[in-house]
């Protein structure tokens, strides 16, 4: 009853606030151009002009992103003179992989892998007459533990290799204990009975709702999204710890002197052994099957695949030129498939099994990459039934022990090891392995404060020296955190058209080239008093998620945005409202998966817009190009952090209903208010957590003016989430700048919503506009 009565309440208050709004939807009359512009042509209204931006923008990144291939020798310097010299050139391009790929925790100096039974159970879980089963778990580093079967030959071990399977795939499966993988299928356990011990790592499930959490807040994301979303905005992720639990397998066996060593997999595990043979050297045969291509559309694949940059330098090629000159055997077959719906906030994907064209043309790159000079048969491909027969084919295990060089043979038994003793609880099991990454990532957050102090250190003994010192830290947000296109904004050629004509403003729309497909739109409002040769300061206002320009004057959408634009340009401001490409949900998600394969996000799209923007105001006769301020609410407060830092033409910045601790909300599983539990797939940025934080954005904008507005009952964060992150900018300014007058916040008692108090004073003060 009293969630009734406060929704009640609520909604009354609401329709208050619309009601005594006095703030009219002006009526739209298209008209002529503003001077010295053409005329703007577009068809449809901000709707479809919107849908038109978001069209635009996902044309040019594919284009992109087919281009990528192209451009990837800038990042490579092979030399193929000798085996030994072609390992030495691609270690920084190892290294760069391991950082995106987040390995970059050390993992402990001794790994040993341990049994997991009870002491009353017999020492093997299940055998054959062959093999003996061991249900074992190793440590990594930190909450980090790999876990799943060993197989342990009963003759001679003549090698060691980690068997990894599918995603949908468990140990038991692949070692023959359990139905689910045919026989013939079943690599780990035919290369356990040709003589290897082999350990099959668990691979976290897309299953959703297995992890619980204590408090309300439950999550149904597909586990591997679930444990991806925190560990990506860490700088690490999924795909990278379980490539260290299989990177410490290969160290515990190569500490009790159990070599060759050699990784192969499946689908998922496909793609992990891919990733391992490319980091680690010691592993001297790679088997891949049902994963290899180009990856041109790793957008559409789980989200959990979603690597920072990773078609910039990579496709699968190019992870295979990093094996060389060891052994990489290539299996094409019938890889998993799945359809993964966008339910319960969770992005949508798509897996399908790849063609056998689309393997052999990757094949055949790999092989023009590396050449033959180094190896002529480091590369191999096999497949049956125009590459969709079953995985796990003889000619593949045969090819890939060819890279082991123990003279081996592939053993044909077909018998199946028998349980001896209890089955594992694979439901606790996997249980146990998400809550311990989760656990890590919790951990990691919580250091990271201590980590973004280290790396942000620029000289505040001076504003000249705080100026130059920054300089490198906005460098770094752009070119590793937003991402930059490296291209020169097109002429603006500006079309505009008046929309609206009111008793004390005009309006106008206005579109601006940016990139090829890309353009600038919004609504510039223009008082009807300034004189001719007067200069006025310009506020750009900023609308939210799924929000568009018009949505800030008038009565539409009042309850949140309170008609600021409408209201500024009132009282005598000029006013531009961009409409930003953050609208169509799906539509806009999709863009940032696409720039995220190329080291990219949407921002790297919103700043050059933007540029564009800002660059057209200043040549406006009737504007002041030194007064220019950016007002932003909600996804709005979000851009107005991360757009005036690289844009110093905005002199003041007001974040209204965002400011937070940003990376707290983004990346915690305690925090009721995270992203975590929301449907915002795309909030998430690559290693912020590590290095910008909203005090440090914040501080990449000083000694510009820099104002939040904070309402008591946003939901955005809790009060003490926001005193807290602010309490860091307002040191900054006041007491190593000490230019106080230049950094405020406004709290109030509301929601999340314009409030347009003390936000008016601070534009009025800092714009050198005085009060009507």
């Amino acid at each position: 009853m009293y969630r009734f009565l406060r929704c009640v309440l609520l909604c009354v208050w609401l329709l208050a606030l619309v009601s005594s709004s006095g703030a009219e939807t002006p009526s739209v009359e298209r008209g002529p151009a503003l001077p010295g512009t053409r005329l703007l042509e577009m068809e449809g209204d901000g709707a479809q002009i919107a849908s038109d931006m978001v069209a635009g923008i996902d044309r040019f990144l594919l284009q992109e992103i087919a281009d990528a291939s192209g451009k990837r020798k800038q990042y490579w310097d092979r030399d193929t003179s000798s085996p030994e010299a072609y390992v030495r050139s691609v270690e920084k391009n190892r290294q760069r992989l391991a950082e995106i790929l987040g390995v970059r925790d050390e993992r402990l100096p001794e790994i040993t892998f341990q049994r997991t039974t009870s002491v009353n159970e017999p020492l093997a879980l299940a055998s054959s007459a062959n093999v003996d089963v061991m249900a074992v778990d190793w440590p990594v580093f930190g909450a980090i533990q790999g876990e799943g079967l060993l197989l342990r030959p009963k003759g001679k071990v003549r090698g060691s290799i980690i068997a990894i399977p599918d995603a949908a795939q468990t140990p038991e499966q692949l070692a023959g204990v359990e139905p689910g993988i045919a026989p013939s299928s079943q690599f780990a356990r035919q290369l356990a009975e040709s003589g290897f011990q082999v350990v099959i790592p668990t691979l976290i499930t897309r299953e959703r709702g297995l992890l619980k959490f204590d408090g309300p807040r439950q999550s149904q994301l597909p586990g591997r999204e679930l444990l991806y979303r925190s560990a990506f905005e860490l700088g690490r992720h999924l795909i990278g710890y379980e490539v260290q639990k299989v990177l410490a397998a290969v160290d515990a066996f190569a500490q009790e002197g159990q070599q060759p060593i050699g990784v192969i997999g499946y689908g998922e595990g496909g793609m992990l052994a891919l990733y391992a043979g490319a980091l680690e050297e010691r592993i001297d045969s790679v088997g891949v099957s049902g994963y290899f291509t180009s990856r041109q559309n790793i957008w559409e694949e789980p989200i959990d695949r979603n690597v920072f940059g990773r078609l910039r330098e990579f496709g699968d090629a190019e992870l295979a030129s990093l094996i060389a000159p060891r052994h990489l055997a290539i299996e094409a077959a019938a890889g998993p498939e799945a359809d993964l719906l966008g339910e319960h906030g969770s992005a949508p994907g798509t897996l399908e099994s790849l063609s056998l064209e689309e393997v052999t043309q990757e094949w055949k790159q790999a092989q023009a990459l590396v050449g033959d000079r180094i190896s002529d048969s480091w590369l191999t491909l096999t497949s049956d039934e125009d590459g969709q027969g079953e995985f796990g084919s003889q000619r593949w295990l045969k090819q890939f022990l060819q890279g082991l060089k123990s003279g081996t043979s592939l053993a044909t038994t077909t018998q199946l090891p028998e349980y001896a003793g209890q089955p594992v609880d694979q439901h606790a099991r996997m249980v146990r392995q998400m809550d311990q990454i989760n656990r890590q990532n919790q951990t990691i957050l919580a250091d990271s404060p201590a980590v973004r102090s280290s790396y942000f250190r620029p000289d505040t003994s001076s504003l000249a020296a705080y100026e130059k010192s920054v300089a490198p830290y906005r460098e770094a947000f752009e070119t590793e955190v937003i991402g930059k296109f490296d291209r020169h904004l097109l002429p603006a050629n500006p079309r505009t058209r008046r929309i609206y004509s009111d008793s004390k403003w005009t309006g106008y729309e206005v579109a601006l080239d940016v990139f090829p497909e890309v353009f600038a739109y919004g609504l510039l409002l223009m008082p009807n008093d300034i004189a001719p040769g007067e200069k006025r300061p310009v506020v750009v206002c900023q609308h939210g998620l799924e929000g568009r320009p018009d949505h800030l004057i008038g009565d539409e959408k009042f309850a949140a945005y309170q008609a600021f634009a409408e209201s500024l340009v009132e009282r005598g401001f000029v006013v531009f409202c961009p409409q930003n490409p953050y609208i169509y949900q799906d539509r806009f998600r999709t863009l940032q998966r696409k720039a995220n394969a190329l080291g990219k996000t949407l921002f790297s799209i919103i700043v050059p817009q933007h540029r564009q923007i800002t660059a057209w105001l200043k040549t406006q006769p009737y504007v002041d190009p030194d007064r220019i301020a950016f007002y932003g609410l909600s996804y709005g407060g979000k851009s107005a952090m991360r757009i005036p830092p690289l844009v110093p033409d905005y002199s003041a910045v007001i974040c209204s209903g965002d400011f937070n601790e940003w990376i707290d909300k983004v990346a915690s599983t305690r925090n009721r208010r995270s992203y975590i539990w929301t449907g915002e797939y795309e909030i998430f940025e690559f290693n912020l957590g590590n290095t910008f934080n909203y005090a440090e954005m914040a501080g990449l904008i000083a000694p510009r003016a820099f104002m939040v507005e904070r309402g008591h009952f946003d939901g955005v964060a809790d009060d003490e989430k926001v005193g807290h992150e602010f309490a860091k900018v307002r040191h900054l300014y006041a007491a190593r700048l000490k230019i106080p007058e230049q950094c405020e916040i406004e709290w109030f008692d509301g929601g999340h919503m314009i409030h347009g108090q003390g936000t008016f004073d601070f534009l009025h003060h800092h714009l050198k506009w005085p009060k009507r």
